[in-house]
């Protein structure tokens, strides 16, 4: 009888500093599978609510080329690593900014950063290119809603091309914001700011050192118990 409660009452012990027994590790879940769930949710809860288009990643392109976005939709360009740029134009001049009625959005030449422009009109195409030399000759433009036929996004990047090397030479005069039919309320960031960081894992979740005692010790009296049963 001695040997039961004794063994019962230092069960807790064991159970609390044991994570097998449900103990630090929150059910059993390793520190590390913890940290790459938080990791993998903080990075789908960043680009959530975004359209996000790769500027320059694989050539001269825009990667989707057009957009298909609906009202209110954020667009986020990225710029992982060469200097690009978004910068508004028309179907009719595809390598000259817009101006006129109206200025287009212009993220100047930057790299390694975000611009983000939101969709204020989806009744009407919204046209854009690279303004660096010879990017736009070479086909290096993109569009959000651009029709499935007529002035379509083909079209635009063949008139782009058509022009070549004659493609006007655009100065780099910097971010503009506003825009005409999708509007930029800021210049580019930067993405490694914009980049959520996962949280590490907390101290709670490491097994201690009196943990480790208090089950070395229980596991301790339990056997001089059991042996004191046998020996009595």
């Amino acid at each position: 009888m001695f040997v039961s409660a004794l063994a019962l009452s230092l069960l807790p012990v064991v159970a609390l500093a044991n994570p097998q027994y449900g103990g630090y590790g929150g059910g059993g879940s390793s520190p590390s599978s913890s940290a790459a769930a938080s990791a993998a949710a903080a990075s789908t809860s960043a680009d959530a609510g975004r359209t996000i288009v790769n500027v320059g990643q694989g050539g001269l392109v825009f990667s989707p080329s057009n957009v298909v976005a609906a009202k209110g939709t954020f667009v986020t360009f990225r710029f992982p690593s060469a200097p690009h740029s978004v910068t508004q134009s028309t179907f009719v001049n595809p390598c000259t900014p817009l101006t006129g009625n109206g200025t287009g959005f212009d993220s100047g030449i930057t790299t390694g950063t975000e611009f983000t422009v939101q969709v204020e009109d989806d009744t009407k195409p919204i046209w854009f290119f690279c303004k660096v030399q010879g990017h736009c000759g070479n086909g290096m433009v993109g569009s959000i809603n651009a029709p499935s036929t007529g002035n379509t996004f083909d079209n635009f990047q063949a008139a782009a091309k058509a022009l070549g090397t004659s493609a006007p030479t655009v100065t780099n005069t910097g971010v503009v914001t506003g825009g005409v039919g999708a509007v930029a309320t800021s210049g580019p960031t930067s993405a490694a700011a914009n980049a959520s960081a996962a949280p590490s894992p907390s101290t709670s979740q490491k097994p201690s050192s009196a943990g480790r005692i208090a089950v070395s010790g229980g596991l301790g009296l339990i056997a001089a118990a059991v042996a004191f049963g046998v020996l009595a």
